[in-house]
């Protein structure tokens, strides 16, 4: 099996979405490599309350699925500003974030690798 079971993003910062396309957003993009489907569980944490578990979602084997930060995600919308996230799966999978961020004229868009365990 390829991929990870934890994975940890330290730096999500949603930004506001702006007034035209493309609207600033962050995604998590989970990749499941392996056969097998994954149950995938968030915990969100915050700078200024306790940490917020989401129910889990599946991500089907062989298969690739995209969570927008700034799209409810089941019942639960990540509120705009500073928060982390940890992802936990039953089964191994490869996990990276992705940034858009529209404050500034020039635009600035990025992804990064999670740290793995």
């Amino acid at each position: 099996m390829h991929g990870h079971k934890i994975w940890f993003f330290p730096d999500g910062d949603l930004p506001p979405a702006g007034s035209t396309e493309p609207y600033g957003h962050e995604s998590l993009v989970i990749l499941n490599p392996n056969e097998v489907d994954a149950d995938v569980s968030l915990t969100v944490y915050h700078v200024d309350r306790a940490p917020d578990r989401l129910p889990p979602q599946r991500v089907a084997g062989q298969r690739v699925r995209c969570f927008r930060m700034d799209k409810p995600i089941g019942d639960y919308r990540i509120p705009h500003g500073q928060y982390a996230l940890k992802v936990e799966s039953t089964t191994p999978v490869v996990c990276q974030i992705g940034r858009m961020d529209v404050q500034q004229p020039n635009l600035a868009y990025y992804t990064v690798m999670g740290y793995a365990t």
